[in-house]
């Protein structure tokens, strides 16, 4: 039975689970959505026990029903032939979605993680399921109405931060920017010019912080790193300031570990990166879940054995009820 790979090219944490998978002797087909349909081939028919059939490419083909486990490691988009017309490309890549994706999808077989159960963990949506499944979140408000943030941000009485709602990387000026996390001064009330154009997320800024907190579930194995801010960026939002960090391992308190197991049954996930604020009284705030997230930094910093446990995940390639 094989491990069906839908990923990138070049992603360096795909290459190391490849790398134990092929280790422990256990087949993989990888393969990037943006092969199909140039060099990557679906012939599947529907017969009494579902979809079987192949996917192929150049070098070699895969049954469907030798398939048991597949791992959605954020795979690029469909890519077509050149001539299409724009309508023609739409029209392509919705039939692609579709019937690709459709047959994939219906596969009885563990999926981390199965694509739309990804699409649904909306950072909105996220909070309401964390705090239900025992979590602290911050305060939040969600709103393109400027006067909505003042009123929130008087009734609170205390700094706001704002981010992204959605990817927090952009591509802007001929390249891509990531957009980070930004405390608002009093400028920033005052003005809230372009609030309007689009709905926007602003949250209670934690502070004092002990530390921050990523952590990595793999079904149900748990790591816990802390990161410790060594400068004032870092400390706002340490992903603009790498060089500053040190870490650490923690242990999240047991109602911590019990809410964010809680939070991926609720979304049906198998894999998720939980970033926390951990304050000097030792609460945990959550402020989301990637369930496509990085980890292999930790795991060279700490010495995780994440890629094991993903392997032991997609190797056993049971499917949750």
């Amino acid at each position: 039975m094989t491990v069906l790979i839908l990923a990138r090219d070049i992603e360096p944490q795909v290459d190391r689970v490849v790398e134990e998978l092929t280790e422990r002797g256990i087949p993989i087909f990888r393969t990037d959505l943006a092969a199909f349909p140039t060099s990557l081939i679906l012939d599947a028919r529907l017969g009494p026990s579902g979809w079987d059939g192949v996917l192929a490419n150049p070098h070699r083909q895969l049954k469907l029903s030798d398939i048991r486990s597949v791992w959605y490691r954020h795979p690029s988009h469909f890519v077509f032939p050149d001539g299409l017309t724009r309508p023609e490309r739409r029209h392509a890549a919705a039939e692609a979605r579709c019937g690709l994706s459709g047959v994939l999808c219906s596969l009885d077989v563990l999926w981390v993680n199965f694509p739309s159960r990804e699409a649904d963990a909306l950072k909105p949506r996220q909070l309401a399921v964390a705090r239900r499944c025992g979590l602290r979140v911050p305060e939040t408000a969600v709103t393109n109405c400027a006067n909505g943030v003042r009123v929130f941000a008087a009734e609170l009485g205390r700094p706001l931060a704002t981010k992204n709602l959605s990817a927090a990387v952009i591509a802007e000026a001929g390249g891509l920017h990531t957009a980070y996390t930004r405390r608002l001064e009093q400028a920033d009330l005052d003005d809230l010019c372009g609030v309007e154009t689009t709905a926007h997320l602003f949250q209670r800024f934690i502070e004092p912080k002990a530390f921050e907190a990523r952590v990595t579930v793999v079904g149900d194995r748990v790591f816990a790193a802390g990161i410790h801010a060594g400068s004032e960026a870092a400390r706002l939002d340490f992903r603009s300031d790498y060089a500053s960090l040190t870490y650490s391992v923690v242990t999240p308190p047991e109602q911590v570990t019990a809410g964010m197991r809680a939070f991926l049954r609720a979304f049906g996930l198998s894999f998720g990166c939980f970033d926390f604020a951990v304050t000097p009284d030792g609460e945990w705030i959550m402020f989301e879940c990637n369930p496509f997230g990085q980890y292999g930094w930790l795991e060279d910093e700490l010495g995780f054995p994440i890629t094991s446990a993903l392997v032991d995940l997609l190797a056993d390639g049971v499917v949750s009820r």
